[in-house]
């Protein structure tokens, strides 16, 4: 057996409880590999491993001036989640992508929470995501953030909590798909019997989405890549090939009489949306940054008078700071008069006096983040650092309050990895994908990010984490027609 001398080491497993009792909805799974041989078990994850290699499935690394191509590191032991868990998270991450849009949409336009002193006006206009050149504007659709990758995470409690939102140019959807195709491959007699919800029509409905935008028949959509030196490079041509649509670089495009026009070999072809994969700062070199060779000049005009559509629109950044974050639930209390369905993790704001002294005294058992920062760089985990490195992260408290929040360090669940010729247990989280069109969808599952590092917090590709495969599990009351209608 596999499982053979499992060690729970008092942290919250998602498929052992405490009493080393394996949790219903993993049974069947478990009943399967412990009906297969550990080397079996090892050769299924080898040739995983080989087939993410020759599907060229691979994200870029900057160490020392240099990109490293790398292999995205994946386990075959999935995370499965179950119908009524999953029901909540749904519901939730619908509840809080709909109130950040009306946010976003107010901090550029009537500004009422501002005035309304739920959230101070220095802390949105001193936030790097916030261009006040977006005031005013309102987008297609009055839709801002139409991908949002939410990252939530699965406390000691058996709750989930939202680590942090990304609603600015959120990656990794193609790792998902590829997982699952993966997965197929190597447990095909599996998802019918545990009824596995499928994730394959996400693309549809990113299409979908993507066309909403502009009310034409047959609008040009295309995807807007920085170039092959992007750590995403493969998730923007993935997607791009896999909707049929066009790869674009800012050299391809070029504005003419007042809109977007892509270079093709039979000439100008004017594009109605663009899913773009650039920063804000550098999508137009006359608004923003002048040295910028990966936009498009005239871009942000064209944009500003809904002659073009972006996904995500420019300015969303402002809901991704980690200051703003900390706002969420009064956020959705504010617009909805409702409580957050998903709490976040308590944070302390470091631009408070108050609380950036009780940070700097207890930052030994905390997690510090920069503000605006992301891919696990910028942080700070108390309990694993060095006397000298939470002396530096006092300094730089200090000397940028506004820049630091600080979190209690949470004991991130844990799934049984596999570790040579058996498993360990290894802490995850999960990263959902929503897209906001005509409505607001969630994909059944998500990128469950896992820190390989034994016993290490940070599950960040860029600092050692791979990932798992999600499973949903269907709802047995509903039909598959009723389950994916909602």
């Amino acid at each position: 057996m596999i499982l053979k001398d499992y060690s729970l080491d008092n942290y919250y497993d998602e498929m052992i409880d405490n009493q080393g009792n394996v949790r219903p909805w993993y049974q069947l799974f478990t009943d399967k590999i412990n009906s297969l041989d550990p080397q079996e078990i090892v050769r299924r994850q080898f040739a995983a491993e080989r087939a993410f290699m020759y599907m060229g499935v691979t994200f870029n690394v900057y160490q020392e001036g240099a990109g490293i191509e790398k292999i995205f590191p994946f386990d075959i032991i999935p995370r499965i989640v179950n119908h009524d868990e999953w029901d909540l998270i749904e519901k939730g991450l619908k509840q809080r992508i709909y109130a950040l849009n009306l946010f976003i949409n107010d901090v550029y336009n009537d500004q009422k929470i501002i005035k309304d002193k739920i959230i101070p006006r220095e802390i949105i206009e001193s936030s790097p995501g916030f261009l006040k050149e977006c005031i005013g504007i309102k987008p297609p659709c009055n839709i801002w953030c139409h991908i949002t990758g939410t990252d939530l995470i699965k406390h000691s409690d058996g709750q989930y909590y939202v680590l942090e939102d990304n609603l600015r140019v959120p990656s990794g959807v193609s790792y998902v798909l590829g997982n699952r195709e993966i997965m197929k491959r190597t447990f095909p007699e599996v998802f019918e019997i545990l009824g596995v919800r499928p994730i394959f029509n996400y693309l549809i409905h990113l299409l979908e989405m993507l066309q909403y935008l502009i009310k034409k028949e047959n609008p040009v959509v295309a995807v807007l890549t920085p170039g092959i030196y992007n750590s995403a490079y493969f998730e923007h041509s993935f997607l791009a090939q896999q909707m049929g649509i066009q790869l674009v670089e800012g050299k391809d495009l070029v504005v003419k009489r007042g809109y977007v026009y892509m270079r093709t070999t039979k000439g100008f072809v004017k594009v109605d949306v663009i899913y773009r994969r650039i920063d804000d700062a550098f999508i137009d070199p006359r608004r923003f940054k002048k040295d910028s060779v990966l936009g498009v000049p005239g871009i942000f005009d064209v944009w500003k008078k809904r002659r073009v559509a972006f996904a995500n629109a420019l300015g969303t950044g402002v809901a991704d700071d980690k200051v703003i974050y900390s706002y969420v639930p009064e956020i959705i209390k504010y617009y909805l008069r409702e409580d957050a369905i998903i709490q976040n993790v308590p944070t302390y704001l470091c631009w408070d006096e108050n609380q950036r002294k009780h940070v700097c005294e207890n930052i030994a058992t905390m997690v510090v983040k920069a503000a605006n920062q992301a891919g696990g760089y910028g942080m700070l985990i108390g309990p694993a650092s060095e006397k000298n490195e939470q002396e530096e992260f006092k300094r730089l408290i200090n000397a940028n309050p506004r820049e630091y929040i600080a979190q209690p360090t949470m004991a991130l669940s844990r799934v049984p990895t596999i570790v040579g010729d058996r498993l360990e247990g290894r802490h995850v989280d999960l990263r959902p994908y929503i897209l906001y069109g005509e409505r607001i969808k969630v994909m059944p599952g998500g990128l469950t990010r896992v820190a390989l590092n034994k016993g290490s917090l940070v599950v960040n590709s860029s600092q050692g984490g791979g990932s798992k495969d999600t499973w949903v599990l269907r709802d047995p009351k509903l039909s598959h027609e009723e389950e994916d209608k909602e």
